[in-house]
C-alpha cells in the first residue's frame, strides 16, 4: 500500500484508526415516513437511495429492517448501482449476481429491476443459501430466483445474461478497518490464490454473458493482482471493452474504464472497494430449447387452487406449483420460460414467492408471502407500536387491540407486513418462523 499510495499512504493509515462510516440503502418499494428511519447525516452521492447514519443503532431491534424496509450496507460497495444505471442494456434483462451471499448487492439489482426483468442471485457456499434468500425475501420481489451453484455450472447457459455482476471472493484487504479478523486472513499466498479463484469465476460469467451484455467485477481489495491484472486479463484473454463510468471528482473516487474504479477510505466516506465495468462484443446469440416441464415442480392441483384464498393482488399474472415438500410457490406468469430454462441447468434452486401450504382444506400462508409484494392490501392487518412489533418479533406474547377479528391476521408496523398472526378468541398463536425470531434483550 506504501508503493501503490506513495505520499498518500500516511492519509490512508490515519483513516484506518478512525470508525467506518454506517450507511443504510432503503427499499424504494416500501418506502416509509421519515419519521420512522433510523438518524441520517448525509446521502451517499452515487445512490439515490443510500444514506449515511449519524451513528450505529442496534439494527436487530428496528422492525423496519425486519420488513424489508432498508438493507445495511457498505456505501462504496453501492457503486454497483452507478456502473449499472450509465451502461444498462436495453429490454427485459436477465441479471445474474454470481457471488450474492448475503444479499447487498442483490437487493440493489432487484431495485433496479422492473417486472419484466429477472434476477437471479447465486451463493457457491450451501451454508450462506439462507441468509441470501432470507434478504431477498425481506425485499418482497417475485422476479426472482437463487441458487447454490458452482460458477462453471452457469457455462451450460452459454450467452443467457444480460447483466452479470461477479463480487469475487478476494483477500478482503477493503474490510480491514471494519473486520480485523480480516487481517489474521490476509497472506500473499491466499492474495494469489484470490487472483486465480477470480479468473476462474470471471471465465466462467464471460461464456454466460450475452453477446453485448454488461459485466461488472468487483472486490473489497486494493491490490492490483486481484482488481487491475485482472481486469487487464478479461480484456486480452475476451473479446471485452472496458467502460468509462463517470464520476464527478467530488465523489473522491480514483481510477478510469481501463483500470477501474478504487474507493479509498481517506479520499471518501466508505471502505476500500473496486469495480470495473466491462462490455461483451457483439454477436450471435445462442439458441436453446425451452423444457416442456419443470423437474420437480408440479402445477398446484385444480382442487387445491379452489381453495387458494384471494391472498394475491392479481393471482391472474401468478402460476401456481407445488414443491416435493408440498409447498406451494407462485411465479409469474411472463417469465415462466426463464424459470424452465434455470430449472433445466442448476441443482439447488429456489424459485418465486414461497405461498403457504395445505393443511387438509386449510391454507396456512407462510412468511414469504407476508414479505412479498404481491400479496393482496385487502386482507386483515393489525397496525403494532414499536414495543408490540419487538414483542412479535421475539414471539412473546402481548395484548391485541380490542375488536381484533379472528383469523389470519398481517402484523404490521409503519405500514410494513412483519409476519403473521392467527387470532383466536382466548389468544393469538404467533407464526413467524422460528428462525427469524430475535433473540436479543429489548
Amino acid at each position: 500500500m506504501q508503493g501503490l499510495l506513495g505520499d498518500a499512504w500516511p492519509l490512508l493509515e490515519a483513516a484506518l484508526q478512525s470508525s467506518p462510516p454506517v450507511s443504510i440503502r432503503f427499499n424504494p418499494s416500501k418506502a416509509v415516513d421519515r419519521v420512522y428511519w433510523p438518524e441520517v447525516s448525509a446521502s451517499v452521492p452515487w445512490h439515490p437511495d443510500g444514506h449515511y447514519l449519524k451513528q450505529r443503532p442496534v439494527f436487530t431491534l428496528d422492525p423496519m429492517l425486519h420488513a424489508g424496509a432498508y438493507y445495511v450496507q457498505e456505501a462504496s460497495s453501492m457503486f454497483v448501482y452507478e456502473a449499472l444505471r450509465q451502461h444498462r442494456p436495453e429490454g427485459p434483462l436477465r441479471v445474474l449476481d454470481l457471488c450474492a451471499a448475503p444479499g447487498g448487492k442483490s437487493t440493489l439489482l432487484a431495485a433496479m429491476l422492473g417486472p419484466d426483468d429477472l434476477l437471479l442471485s447465486n451463493e457457491v457456499i450451501r451454508q450462506r443459501t439462507g441468509p441470501l434468500r432470507e434478504n431477498l425475501e425481506r425485499w418482497g420481489i417475485s422476479n426472482l430466483a437463487v441458487a447454490n451453484a458452482d460458477s462453471e455450472d452457469f457455462t451450460a447457459l452459454e450467452g443467457y445474461f444480460d447483466v452479470i455482476l461477479t463480487d469475487a471472493p478476494c483477500s478482503g484487504e477493503g474490510l480491514f478497518r471494519k473486520d480485523p479478523d480480516a487481517i489474521k486472513e490476509w497472506s500473499l499466498p491466499n492474495v494469489e490464490l484470490c487472483a486465480g479463484r477470480q479468473r476462474r469465476i470471471l471465465a466462467a460469467a464471460v461464456q454466460a454473458l450475452k453477446p453485448g451484455g454488461l459485466l461488472l467485477y468487483s472486490t473489497c481489495t486494493y491490490n492490483a493482482m486481484e482488481d487491475e491484472d485482472n481486469a487487464h486479463w478479461l480484456q486480452t484473454q475476451f473479446d471485452l471493452q472496458a467502460l468509462t463510468i463517470q464520476t464527478p471528482p467530488e465523489w473522491g473516487i480514483e481510477g478510469n474504464g481501463a483500470n477501474g474504479y478504487h474507493f479509498y477510505p481517506h479520499k471518501l466516506a466508505g471502505e476500500g472497494f473496486y469495480l470495473a465495468a466491462f462490455r461483451k462484443a457483439a454477436g450471435e446469440i445462442p439458441k436453446r430449447n425451452t423444457p416442456a416441464h419443470f423437474a420437480k415442480l408440479k402445477a398446484l392441483p385444480k382442487a387445491q387452487l379452489a381453495q387458494l384464498p384471494p391472498v394475491f393482488r392479481d393471482s391472474s399474472a401468478l402460476n401456481f406449483y407445488l414443491t416435493p415438500t408440498e409447498e406451494i410457490i407462485a411465479l409469474p406468469k411472463h417469465l415462466e420460460t426463464d424459470f424452465l430454462i434455470l430449472d433445466k441447468v442448476l441443482k439447488n434452486k429456489w424459485f418465486g414467492v414461497l405461498a403457504g401450504t395445505f393443511k387438509g382444506r386449510d391454507f396456512i400462508p407462510a412468511h414469504g408471502l407476508a414479505m412479498s409484494l404481491e400479496i393482496s392490501a385487502a386482507l386483515p392487518a393489525l397496525e403494532l407500536s414499536r414495543e408490540d412489533a419487538l414483542r412479535f418479533l421475539k414471539k412473546e406474547t402481548f395484548d391485541l387491540p380490542s375488536g381484533a377479528a379472528n383469523g389470519w391476521t398481517l402484523a404490521r408496523f409503519a405500514g410494513l407486513n412483519l409476519g403473521w398472526m392467527k387470532v383466536l378468541p382466548n389468544r393469538m398463536n404467533n407464526y413467524l418462523p422460528q428462525e427469524r425470531r430475535i433473540r436479543m434483550e429489548i
